[in-house]
């Protein structure tokens, strides 16, 4: 999962005078901060490294704030269409540039669940898979038919039909075998290819339990200016690397020697579901000492990011910290960096860079300096002694749930 394509062409008709001269993912949420924003930072996280967005109405400004931009790792490209092409034409005119398998989403909506974990729906015989949520009211949305985890119909709009029912999250995983399935534009993915998918058995899909905005409504975008800032400060668990992450068998840097402790690969994947930040702070005065360089690192946290998304899972961000008191390049030697565990450096950077909040995250290590910087930083700790890692999230663990 390396590429999304997001539809940022809608006119926001149903927003009236609101979207009159902005398209409706550019409306402002908090100062010069906008919905789409939020969006393609939530991507990011993910380790996505391209993201497509399929421009229309007013597409112009869109290319002005998003054109050749990067967020995160994930680098920003604007595709516009001449005309209105629907969700299907919009799969056509990007089919040059997309890979074998991509996520697309809607822009002007939100689904805040863990993105990995829908890789897990897609089987070698499915185009499409799709992220479903519970509504509490059916009346109001097209639903879906699910049995065992595949899409074998869908259900038009139905007043009738109250209560709580399954309706698309409106965040989908394709094969790029798709587009054969697909008229040309205009065309529609919602009506001209999934219902056809669903009828083949070739659809899947997954249950997801998280937020969910879409901002057509004068309502729903206030609700959403007041809502999504809440839902994106989300808590963090801080990991400590060698030893509580992975076997530290001394300086620890090549891949050959990734080893993970037990439970590790499950603690992050249960971080990353319950829609907290999962972050790593490790001292790496192995650089400082010259026993290898940044770069074999960066390698080896590649190579655990790599086995990580295998499970589903994802680390959000990897702080380090090269000094040593010893160091033998003299950039790096310091006696007391205040970067280095015990002290909070880098769990103090890393709430300036994410919006974390660090009166309800804490940090697993195993070493007396990683609960130190803990307490330096105002965040809780566990200290792992053996046995398997996710046990230190038990009860402590609950649901990023900020909106009720």
């Amino acid at each position: 999962m390396r590429q999304a394509l997001v539809l940022v062409g809608g006119r926001g008709t149903r927003l009236g005078a609101l979207a009159h001269d902005t398209p409706k993912p550019l409306m402002p949420i908090a100062g010069d901060k906008r919905f789409l924003d939020y969006l393609l930072e939530h991507l990011a996280r993910f380790g996505l490294r391209e993201a497509l967005l399929l421009a229309g109405h007013l597409g112009e400004q869109i290319e002005a704030r998003y054109s050749d931009r990067t967020i995160g790792a994930m680098r920003l490209q604007v595709i516009r269409e001449a005309s209105p092409a629907g969700t299907g034409g919009a799969l056509h005119l990007a089919a040059p540039h997309l890979d074998d398998v991509f996520v697309m989403t809607n822009g002007d909506s939100w689904f805040d669940f863990n993105l990995l974990a829908l890789a897990e729906a897609l089987s070698p015989k499915d185009v499409a898979a799709l992220a479903l949520r519970q509504a509490p009211d059916g009346s109001r949305y097209g639903t879906v038919a699910y049995v065992h985890g595949k899409i074998t119909a869908f259900r038009e709009k139905d007043a009738a039909q109250t209560g709580p029912a399954l309706i698309s999250g409106g965040v989908y995983l394709l094969r790029k075998t798709a587009l054969a399935h697909i008229p040309p534009p205009p065309s529609s993915i919602e009506q001209d290819l999934f219902p056809a998918l669903a009828a083949s058995n070739r659809l899947s899909g997954k249950i997801f339990d998280g937020y969910f905005i879409d901002i057509g409504l004068p309502e729903t975008l206030a609700q959403a200016q007041a809502e999504t800032p809440l839902v994106a400060r989300r808590p963090a668990v801080f990991f400590d690397r060698d030893g509580c992450l992975n076997q530290d068998s001394g300086y620890t840097h090549r891949v050959e020697d990734l080893r993970w402790i037990d439970g590790a690969r499950e603690a992050v994947r249960q971080v990353n579901d319950a829609g907290w930040l999962a972050i790593v702070a490790t001292n790496q005065g192995g650089i400082g000492k010259g026993l290898y360089n940044e770069t074999a690192m960066h390698r080896f946290h590649a190579a655990m990011q790599a086995d990580l998304a295998a499970v589903g899972a994802h680390i959000d961000a990897f702080y380090f910290n090269p000094h040593h008191p010893e160091a033998v390049i003299a950039e790096l030697l310091h006696a007391d960096h205040p970067d280095r565990k015990p002290n909070p450096g880098m769990l103090l950077a890393a709430a300036r860079d994410w919006p974390i909040a660090m009166e309800t995250s804490f940090l697993i290590g195993d070493q007396d300096s990683d609960l130190a910087a803990a307490a330096a930083a105002g965040v809780g700790a566990v200290k792992f002694s053996g046995g398997r890692l996710d046990a230190c999230l038990t009860g402590r663990l609950k649901p990023h749930r900020p909106i009720a």
